[in-house]
């Protein structure tokens, strides 16, 4: 195989390396445009006016680099959180665009801040929450940008997992987490009222369902909403009356991202993401703004920010050949101006296509998922990864995705599988997945291998599974519980027994436990069930070698899952590779760390598959 595969190989450092330029966002007053860009191989934030060549750093990370950072609405500074080390104490940090000089809004230790609203019409303030009084839960702060002054504005009883804001930039809504897994709606008059229960969600809709947003005069609130039907529908709902009526919906998909006007708070569009991403247009004054993008490139867009004046939109789309262009969009006189692709360098290499796939699982679900073939070599009897997706509670989607074009490059197929427990498949396929980690969610993926296999696309002797976070504890699995399946496992991050996964939930995951009790299993009163789906009392049945990578300061997949699976590998003589990031959470945000993984990991596959690898 390896002799005919005439396709160049992309080199690592262009796949996991940093982007040479990503994320842009315009300035509020639509004069500026800034963007993350490497500063000595950490990625900063640059700022320049726009239509000019020129733009500067502004930031100064020498560490982890910036990964998430937007502007405040006063247009003097730049916002963005950082944690230390991958341990996701995320704290606050405020760029003075004039003096160059950051503070650090929230210099707590041991406290995780979380972004709550930002409003144009507030253009110096800012509401964020923190666990600060009470590691377990949130509570939000309204943050002064010109003093820095903190006020404590909504106190969390206990229980509340989220908060929604409203045109008054009041906090006025919460999602409470019920015992039972369930989540209840409670919404206030004002920040003195007493909350009141609005609706409440059992179990079965609880993930599929939620408050949104108000609307502008405060009457109404906007939910997505999965009672009455299988997927998450758009609702408003009249808090006076208790009216409900429905915005928009899907039969099989739940609603995905909402568009709304920042000045009428009415909504505009509205995503589902099926196969590909589908926009379903509801405001016409934005009709045609969203035919003329569709004509600018074939991917699937998203509108990524948008000035004061509404007049300049910043556009992203992605394919899934290629990297991601970014466009800014004069709504005047509906014309683009190209920025920057993230990774001009990729456009050098063949990419390979990514194709919507579906099968039937064995009790007759249908499950979706994605294939990405190698170019240039015959498309059958291929070596295969199962590339697993963390969450569980999360999906694969169509784009350019690093890895599955890495995996294809080096000559393998790449089978990304939306599993049952997979959002965005409606309220039946996700809750398919309760209590099944470690069999039916497991099963879904070996049916996956079978339908590649009776398809002629991949070889039976060559197939291993790899993942990231729930994706590693699937390789484990494959390891431990259908080890004649798999050549070998590729666990990142992965838990290796449900117990202690869940006695060392990080404290402000309070609110989850519920919905782990009830999705995965009950610790407390359970132990023998979560036992039996943990790959670590299976280790005996190991037969395949396995590559184990961790973070040391992960708080959510302690460093103890993998070395206690570690430990019992080596005193069973079993063949593992282990590497420990000092520096690294749950993934690995260092490009350094990265391109070391990936390389271990090519070298790994191609030993055990025979697929290329980059010396």
């Amino acid at each position: 195989m390896t002799v005919s595969n005439r396709t160049e190989l992309i080199p690592r450092r262009i796949l996991f390396g940093n982007p040479v330029k990503a994320s842009p966002r315009i300035s509020p007053d639509g004069t500026r445009l800034a963007y993350l860009a490497p500063v000595n191989d950490v990625l900063n934030v640059w700022v320049g006016e726009v239509g000019s060549e020129e733009s500067h750093p502004v930031t100064n990370d020498t560490e982890r680099g910036i990964r998430f950072y937007f502007w405040a609405f006063d247009n003097k500074h730049i916002l963005y959180v950082q944690d230390m080390g991958g341990n996701e104490n995320w704290r606050l940090y405020a760029t003075n665009l004039e003096t160059r000089e950051t503070r650090d809004l929230t210099p707590f230790e041991d406290v995780q801040v979380q972004i709550v609203d930002q409003d144009k019409h507030f253009p110096n303030e800012m509401l964020i929450a923190m666990n600060k009084e009470n590691p377990q839960v949130h509570d939000v702060y309204h943050l002064d940008l010109s003093s820095g002054e903190l006020t404590l504005v909504a106190q969390n009883p206990g229980n509340v997992a989220g908060w929604i804001v409203d045109t008054q930039f009041k906090v006025r809504g919460a999602m409470a987490a019920r015992p039972d897994g369930g989540m209840d709606l409670l919404t206030r008059k004002s920040e003195q009222d007493e909350w009141q229960h609005i609706l409440g969600w059992d179990s079965d809709d609880a993930l599929t369902s939620g408050g949104l947003f108000f609307s502008q005069d405060g009457e109404s609130i906007y939910l997505q909403d999965s009672r009455q039907s299988n997927a998450g529908r758009l609702v408003k709902l009249n808090l006076a009356n208790n009216e409900q009526s429905v915005i928009a919906e899907d039969p099989q998909y739940d609603v995905g991202d909402v568009m709304v006007n920042p000045d009428t708070y009415e909504i505009q569009a509205v995503a589902f993401n099926k196969d590909r991403v589908e926009w379903q247009v509801l405001d016409e004054t934005i009709r045609l703004d969203f035919d003329r993008i569709h004509e600018i490139h074939q991917g699937d867009f998203s509108i990524v920010s948008r000035d004061n004046a509404d007049e300049t939109w910043i556009v992203a789309f992605i394919a899934d050949n290629g990297p991601v262009p970014y466009y800014a969009y004069h709504r005047k006189d509906q014309s683009a101006d190209f920025l920057f692709v993230n990774m001009p360098d990729l456009a050098e290499y063949t990419l390979a296509n990514m194709q919507p796939v579906t099968y039937q699982a064995r009790d007759g679900l249908t499950i979706h998922g994605y294939l990405t073939l190698p170019v240039g070599v015959q498309q059958s009897n291929l070596p295969l990864i199962v590339n697993v997706h963390g969450g569980p509670w999360a999906r694969d989607s169509w784009g350019l995705n690093p890895e599955a074009q890495w995996l294809a490059n080096r000559g393998y197929a790449c089978l990304q599988i939306n599993y049952r427990g997979s959002t965005g498949y409606g309220k039946d396929h996700l809750n398919a997945g309760d209590r099944e980690w470690g069999r039916k969610m497991h099963y879904d993926l070996v049916d996956g291998v079978e339908w590649a296999v009776k398809q002629g696309i991949a070889d039976p002797k060559k197939v291993a599974i790899y993942g990231g976070s729930y994706g590693g504890y699937a390789a484990l699995v494959g390891a431990t519980f259908t080890p004649d399946l798999f050549a070998c496992a590729v666990d990142i991050v992965g838990p290796s027994s449900l117990i202690t996964l869940i006695r060392t939930i990080p404290p402000y995951w309070s609110t989850a436990l519920a919905t782990f009790q009830q999705r995965v299993g009950n610790v407390d009163t359970e132990e023998e069930f979560l036992k039996s789906r943990s790959p670590l009392f299976a280790v005996d049945n190991i037969k395949i070698p396995l590559l184990i990578a961790q973070g040391a300061n992960d708080p959510r997949v302690k460093q103890s899952e993998a070395e206690q699976i570690v430990e019992a590998m080596k005193s069973k003589g079993i063949n593992y590779e282990y590497m420990l990031f000092p520096d690294e959470g749950h993934g690995f945000a260092k490009p350094e760390n990265r391109l070391k993984f990936y390389a271990a990991a090519e070298k790994f596959l191609a030993q055990h598959l025979g697929g290329r690898y980059e010396e």
